[in-house]
């Protein structure tokens, strides 16, 4: 018997090591590219390091916001997140995007009320709207954001899929995988998706 669970658990790290399903998986999620031109770019924060302080995944969040921003093709960046929409705010203006362009909707603590606030701010907004995140959220942030009544455009950017690409980061992207998909199944249930 725990010969072969020391196998199974062997077996899975070689598999998630070994090959690329990690970034196979992200891609999954991520699903197509929409549309890229749209008036209104919105971007979900991730997470903080320390108050005030951008985590990895809103760093690059804010990251691709500044790129798609400097393509010319947005009038407004909606940022949404309790307690880390300023900071990133804080970041993307140091990166030469006006604060006055920058709208923040700083309520939400998570994917769910992110697209219920947004949605509510947007409501009556009939400019196009642009959904910017990482690819392996965007499954589930796309199918909150249109549960909430607000029809956005998906840009998922490689950001599990370009660290699956580094065989000692794919056991970190793996695990923050299954979590993903667990949350999808979570909101599947609460029918928030």
């Amino acid at each position: 018997m725990i010969r072969n669970l020391l196998l199974a658990v062997g077996l899975i790290v070689l598999i998630v090591t070994a090959t690329p399903l990690a970034g196979w998986w992200a891609q999954a999620l991520g699903g197509r590219w929409g549309d890229e031109r749209g008036d209104i770019l919105i971007v979900p924060g991730s997470d903080l390091t320390a108050p005030g302080v951008m985590g990895r995944g809103s760093y690059w969040r804010s990251v691709y916001a500044v790129l798609y921003w400097r393509g010319g093709h947005y009038r407004t960046l909606l940022l949404s997140g309790k307690d880390i929409a300023v900071p990133m705010s804080d970041f993307i203006v140091s990166m030469g995007v006006p604060r006055d362009a920058i709208v923040l909707e700083n309520r939400s603590r998570d994917t769910h009320e992110n697209a219920l606030f947004t949605a509510q701010l947007l409501r009556n907004d009939p400019r196009g709207k642009v959904l910017l995140t990482s690819d392996y959220h965007m499954f589930r942030a796309l199918r909150a954001f249109r549960k909430a009544g607000l029809e956005v455009s998906p840009i998922p950017f490689p950001d599990a899929r370009k660290q699956a690409n580094n065989p000692l980061e794919r056991w970190s992207v793996f695990c923050s995988l299954v979590n993903e998909t667990a949350k999808i199944g979570y909101y599947y249930l609460r029918g928030w998706i």
